[in-house]
């Protein structure tokens, strides 16, 4: 077989980019999401509800830091009431520095189009340097509307860092790696979060109850997250309206209880606001103080969700339920709670539910466990999501996704995914048994995706911002100071219950990696295996087969070019359908695509082929629904490129794809605009227009096709290595990779391909 890898210049054919009108419930919905904040920002009664609803997604995790606090940065108890102090003012210029500084006023202003966390990050990395590790873009994918990006001066300094990064595929390959290393850590976040939330929240029972065993607690902690998981495929829009006033409920209260243990107990606590006593802290308690830190820093847990949950409100609204509420509140908790143990130092394990009030004490059990519940069910959702991103670039095993609401764009759920998380959630929650091991734990979690996420920025400050490098190095050197202050304490509590999400990190790291190493490799070869033009013309008028009727839609990963799969399909089975469309869905480093810019349609060959190229785009936020309107817009993009190629007859060939390229000028007879080179993007299609007779033929011919029957062709193929491959690339595809494509979802299951139209077709590639 002759392997032609100029393919796209023999081509023969015209590359259409079609702008459609299609209107869509969903994405009307959806652009209605996406512009209410900038049609509306003036609106003050708009900012203020979207702050109130903020509170209930964004701060629930940040929000029940208070129940834990205390007790893990003391563990041992407290020799000194003047430790207290240290420890307050230790968490208050923590939250100071970390949510209120760098989060709320300067990581929030770093989303990907509205979107956060940190495949935002590597997005808007991959959009404005070449970083992908997976090369299936093509030039047109960066006029998308979504695609924004800025143009960078040859001689700047953030081209420098631009061709820095671009220059060896070991940089790519570490930036990706890190990223997967901040993700890895929020799927942690996801397992620990519930566990030291519930159980924290859970030991207020034993308050009331001293002789209780340690047990109880532990079986009601489990049987609430039981409950708390099996509700997932639900979502949480069912009860989501409850999520803000409990939140709200719960600041009101721990901060109403913080001034009323203040004005009791100790208003001197509030000298904890000067600096001084962070360094008598130090000096006073040496190593211990040093190692305390790892308690303190539970203090900020839950900040990543300020960023990763930008989706769902402006940075405006976040901003405001943050400095308005959250922020007073949480100083007002933990001076009340510090208040408290200055007189009341043997208290420490359970200072929390010990400084509430006699008369509201079980009301506040309930507002916590609440509270626990939806910081719980914030987490979950994030680590959802983050598969749901990893997944759509590369870097994650297939899984299934189901949306779970039609009125709440985002809202999915991940069922594989949902029961290992309760698994081993439940695992440690019965295994540590203590909020302090399972405090350790989560503390070196945190602490990681903060790091990463530092590291993030000062790429997005000099490639997307184009800070000045003074600049840049401020914020990294005050950023990393303080969070490798915080990891070299966590790193003395490794034996302590430490190594929890480093090993659950690592796991998801190996997997993450070789799925993403074994996808490159999978694609790097069918892209030297791909059919040239001039074999396929050498088979004649009918490509020498036998045409049967019906449509025949081949599943491919290539954007360009004739996938391998047909070739081997026609050698073994010389006949194929009338028409042949190959079919690629490709994931963009864009949070979505807008459906009138989803499909792009080429023909290949000559018109007697009958064979087409269909590419849909998608976004990393963007679903897969299992429903009909994927064929059905498929079909009408089809019909609208035969249309506008038959008014454009004679153009010449390309194979560069374009949506509204910066060279336009408009057809003579036709209100069509040409775009590029080739390409044609219909802007108004006259009424009057009548088409040709070899339009309304081919047409008539697809109709009658698509009737007759439409069958799914996709691969079915093994991944193996190479004869003479080292011995790590054998390991990695053999047996790892090889095991987890058996035990993911099948791209059927995916792509909801119905059994009866299905063909598997098998191959094996030697990568």
């Amino acid at each position: 077989m002759e392997i032609d890898m100029n393919e796209e210049i023999e081509n023969q054919g015209g590359i259409w980019a079609l702008e459609q009108k299609i209107d869509q419930p969903m994405d009307e919905e959806a652009g209605r999401l996406k512009n209410m904040y900038r049609e509306k920002k003036s609106s003050i009664m708009l900012l203020l509800r979207l702050a109130f609803q903020s509170l209930g997604v964004v701060y629930g995790d940040l929000g029940t830091s208070p129940l834990y606090v205390f007790y893990n940065t003391f563990p041992k108890g407290i020799d000194d009431p003047e430790d207290v102090i240290g420890a307050l003012s230790l968490i208050i210029y923590s939250l100071t520095l970390i949510p209120l500084i760098k989060y709320v006023f300067i990581v929030c202003r770093a989303s990907d189009n509205g979107q956060g966390g940190t495949f935002a990050l590597y997005s808007l990395l991959c959009r404005h340097a070449k970083v992908n590790t997976i090369p299936n873009q093509h030039r047109t994918d960066e006029e998308l509307t979504t695609y924004s990006r800025n143009t960078i001066h040859k001689q700047s300094f953030a081209a420098k860092t631009k061709r820095w990064l671009e220059a060896h595929a070991f940089k790519k390959n570490a930036l990706l790696l890190l990223v997967l290393v901040g993700t890895c850590m929020v799927i942690g976040d996801g397992i620990l979060t519930p566990a030291i939330s519930v159980l924290s929240a859970s030991g207020g029972i034993k308050i009331d109850h001293p002789g209780l065993s340690n047990d109880i607690v532990v079986l009601v902690s489990v049987i609430i997250l039981l409950g708390l998981f099996s509700l997932q495929h639900y979502g949480p829009d069912k009860v989501g309206w409850l999520f803000a006033p409990v939140v709200l409920l719960w600041f009101l209260l721990i901060g109403g209880i913080g001034i009323f243990n203040i004005c009791k107990h100790d208003i001197g606590v509030l000298r904890a606001f000067s600096p001084l006593h962070i360094f008598r802290y130090f000096r006073r308690r040496g190593k211990s103080g040093w190692i305390s830190l790892g308690g303190i820093m539970l203090s900020i847990t839950g900040t990543e969700a300020l960023f990763a949950d930008l989706a769902h409100f402006p940075v405006s609204a976040i901003q405001l339920a943050f400095t308005v509420v959250v922020f007073p509140c949480l100083l007002l908790a933990y001076c009340g709670q510090a208040a408290y143990l200055m007189k009341n130092k043997e208290h420490v394990y359970d200072a929390f539910y010990r400084s509430i009030p006699d008369g509201i004490y079980w009301p506040m059990f309930v507002v916590a466990t609440l509270a626990a519940i939806v910081a719980s069910q914030a987490t979950i959702s994030a680590t959802f999501s983050i598969i749901k991103q990893a997944n759509a670039l590369g870097c994650f095993p297939r899984v299934k996704v189901v949306h779970t609401s039609k009125k709440f764009l985002g809202q999915i759920y991940v069922p594989d995914i949902n029961w290992i998380l309760m698994v081993l959630c439940i695992i440690v929650t019965v295994g540590f048994k203590n909020q302090n091991q399972i405090g350790n734990a989560y503390g070196t979690a945190v602490v990681v995706v903060m790091m990463v996420t530092t590291f993030l920025m000062i790429f997005v400050m000099l490639l997307v911002w184009r800070c000045h490098w003074i600049l840049v190095s401020i914020f990294t050197v005050l950023s990393l100071v303080i969070e490798c202050t915080y990891f070299s304490s966590v790193l003395f509590k490794i034996n302590q219950g430490g190594w929890v999400p480093l090993v659950i990190a690592g796991v998801f790291l190996l997997i993450m990696y070789i799925w993403h190493y074994g996808t490159v490799k999978r694609y790097e070869f069918e892209m030297h295996s791909k059919i040239s033009m001039a074999w396929l013309l050498g088979l004649g008028p009918s490509l020498g087969l036998v045409r049967v009727p019906g449509i025949g839609l081949v599943y491919t990963e290539l954007a360009s070019g004739v996938p391998h799969i047909f070739s081997h399909l026609i050698t073994n089975l010389p006949a194929i359908h009338s028409v042949v469309v190959f079919v690629c869905v490709k994931y963009l480093p864009v949070y979505t695509v807008p459906e009138d810019e989803r499909f792009l349609v080429k023909r290949i060959g000559p018109k007697n082929f009958h064979m087409f190229r269909c590419v849909a785009r998608y976004g990393y936020k963007d679903l897969h629904k299992k429903d009909d309107e994927f064929e059905r817009k498929l079909f009408d993009n089809l019909h609208l490129f035969i249309r506008l190629e038959s008014m454009m007859e004679g153009c010449s060939d390309s194979d560069d794809y374009s949506i509204i390229g910066s060279v336009q000028q408009t057809a003579r007879s036709n209100e069509v605009m040409l775009t590029g080179s080739d390409s044609i993007v219909a802007e108004n299609l006259s009424s009057g227009m009548v088409s040709s007779h070899t339009e309304v033929d081919e047409m008539e011919f697809l109709m009658s096709c698509r009737a007759a029957g439409v069958v799914h062709i996709m691969g079915n193929t093994v991944v193996t290595a190479r004869q003479g491959s080292r011995f790590y690339k054998r390991i990695s595809i053999n047996y790892i990779y090889a095991f987890l494509r058996k035990i993911c979802r099948e791209h059927s299951v995916i792509f909801n391909v119905p059994h009866e139209t299905l063909l598997n077709v098998g191959q094996v590639f030697y990568v």
